[in-house]
């Protein structure tokens, strides 16, 4: 018989499945904005994405008949919460406009090992011998994906990567907030208050807007469904998923990026690439399994 809190892993790994799925699809729907605007709008298409990704975690609250109060509730964990969103949400395009995305993925791969890491500090959270070797698996498949396309050719290459890094630091800090307070407190609002202040931040640098009717309906595409939802679906799994779970399982965005661009632009990948992602793969697959396995025995 399968008890409760093993059920609600399961449900919990589906929903941090469909997340990386739901990102995975930036690049392909990107291709197909208006030349102009991939070209010279990196940070408009920052602003309206957090836009509408506030707009989506906005109208959930308000379905909940609960938008005030429950941006009150979440305090100042929501508030760090909050911030770590948006830097994740603005530094992303800001390293791509200086580096190349081959750069800005390789840094990505440090996420898992940054937000292991980190709980085992504040958490102190233990971390399996398996879960270790995972991780070390996944930053060699990434790796092999994308070591082809890796070129550091300037200082603001450098620079970008050096804001790349921003990204897993901040996210590992995010997911240590929601394992810390994401069960006393409600953290979905700072996915809205994330948004919020990503779209204030960059909107200097987006004026004047080029985007045409199109353009934003594309952009709402990106930040209803692949930033406000799969964020949203991120705080809920995080409740019963350990903080290295996450990091690990929202590397599946990095290995189907391709897939997408591949299947829907016509980019064919390398077969480094494919190796890499099969590596990857095998990484997520084998530490889900293991635990699974040990989980069955020691209930038995």
């Amino acid at each position: 018989m399968i008890s409760l809190p093993n059920s609600a892993h399961r449900r919990a790994i589906i929903l941090m499945i469909i997340a990386p799925v739901l990102w995975s699809i930036a690049g392909v729907v990107t291709r197909q904005l208006s030349p102009e605007l991939q070209t010279h709008g990196r940070f408009e298409i920052t602003f309206w994405r957090s836009v509408f990704a506030a707009i989506f975690v906005g109208g959930f609250l308000l379905a909940r008949r609960d938008f005030v109060g429950s941006l009150r509730r979440t305090g100042i964990a929501g508030l760090m919460s909050g911030a770590m969103w948006a830097v994740m949400f603005t530094c992303f395009m800001l390293a791509l406009t200086l580096t190349s995305t081959a750069n800005t993925l390789i840094v990505l791969a440090v996420g898992p090992l940054t937000t292991a890491l980190l709980a085992r500090a504040v958490l102190k959270a233990p971390i399996a011998p398996r879960t270790w070797a995972a991780i070390a698996i996944a930053m060699v498949g990434i790796g092999a994906m994308f070591a082809d396309s890796l070129r550091i050719e300037s200082r603001a290459a450098v620079l970008g990567m050096l804001i790349a890094f921003a990204i897993p630091l901040a996210a590992a800090i995010n997911v240590v907030i929601l394992k810390k307070r994401g069960k006393s407190v409600d953290l979905i609002p700072a996915v809205f208050l994330g948004g919020t202040i990503s779209a204030a931040v960059v909107l200097p640098f987006a004026w004047p807007f080029m985007a045409d009717t199109r353009d934003i309906a594309l952009l709402a595409l990106l930040g209803f469904f692949q930033l406000g939802l799969p964020c949203t679906l991120l705080v809920i799994a995080a409740r019963h998923l350990s903080a290295t779970e996450v990091a690990l399982l929202a590397l599946l965005e990095v290995v189907l990026g391709p897939l997408w661009a591949w299947l829907g632009a016509g980019e064919v990948p390398a077969s480094s690439a494919l190796f890499g992602g099969a590596l990857v793969l095998s990484a997520l697959i084998l530490n889900e399994l293991v635990a699974a396995g040990r989980a069955a025995s020691a209930r038995r």
